[in-house]
Order: C-alpha cells, then structure tokens, then sequence
C-alpha cells in the first residue's frame, strides 16, 4: 500500500496503528519515532521495525507520515521533520482538534507534501504502547479532511489506509469537522 509507513508517538493509538500495518502488511518498512525512552525500549522489544532515535530520520523517505501525539507537539514535530519530508507523501494526524492544527501546518509553507488530517474516533481508558491493539479501529469511524488542492488520489490512498484498519471512512470539510 506504501513503500514506507512513519509513525510518530506510539502510545494508545499510534501502537495500535503500528499493530494493524504489521498484522495487515500494509509497508514494507515502517519507521517509529516516540520521544520517550521507555516507549522506544518497548518498541525495540516488541515490534521488528525501524526505531529512529530521532523524528526527522523516522519521516525520511516515507509515503505516509503520521504524527499520533498530543496536539502541543505538533509544531515541533512538524518544524523537525519539514526538510525530510518526502515530495508527494501524505502528512496525517490522529487528534480530534482540527482548525489549530490545519493552521500550524498551512503557516508552514510545506510545499509539494498532501495533508489530510485524519480523527479515528477510537480508544479506551487505557494509555501508552503496551495498551495498543490491532483491532482498535474495526467497525470505528475514522474522519478525514483536506483542502481543496489536495490530490484526489492522495485521499483515496489514505481512505484505503484507513479501511483496512477496519476503519468506517468518511471525508469532511474543515469546518464541518
């Protein structure tokens, strides 16, 4: 499906995506970047991916990118990641706020990447990698919004991504979301 799948911050929902693209071989490579040591240790136990010590090598090359931490990060991240970040590849989120985040990314000026927020409305009370699953987005929606000039294909791309999570996919202006 991609050639090269990063995952940044692997907690609930991040390791539950990590999961799902392994049991599903939706990448041949898959990439990991979490900021905490403890949550990389348990990668490295875990998973047979490539765990990058830092968030910028984790994007380098990849098709899909997608930042699954708590939305006060994002700007670092994106700021980190801005020069690896492959022509063409998909840029995508996992939060539920959308209009602060859209913001953050079109002040950037990323140039030539397709960004599709997407909110799976998925989870539990349970948090951090050791509480992800692979089913956790089965029969769940997952709400996808992009602008205008984003590359149909792009979205049907990551609508597929999605689905076979055992997502419900369905898109969504900005505003509306």
């Amino acid at each position: 499906m991609f050639s090269k799948l990063s995952i940044i911050g692997c907690g609930l929902i991040g390791s539950s995506i990590l999961r799902a693209a392994v049991e599903k071989k939706l990448a041949p490579k898959i990439s990991v970047h979490d900021k905490s040591n403890q949550v990389m240790e348990f990668l490295k136990k875990n998973f047979s991916v490539n765990t990058c010590p830092n968030v910028s090598e984790a994007a380098k090359d990849a098709d899909l990118i997608i930042i699954s931490t708590p939305l006060s990060s994002y700007k670092e991240i994106l700021l980190s990641i801005k020069s690896s970040l492959k022509v063409g590849s998909i840029l995508t989120d996992t939060g539920s706020a959308k209009k602060e985040v859209n913001k953050i990314v079109n002040n950037l000026g990323l140039k030539n990447i397709n960004w599709i927020a997407s909110h799976p409305i998925a989870g539990t009370e349970h948090s951090g990698p050791a509480a992800g699953f692979s089913s956790l987005f089965e029969n769940r929606w997952c709400i996808l919004s992009a602008a205008d000039q984003v590359a149909k294909d792009k979205i049907e791309n990551l609508k597929k991504f999605w689905s076979k999570l055992g997502s419900k996919v369905k898109t969504m202006s900005f505003e509306d979301h």
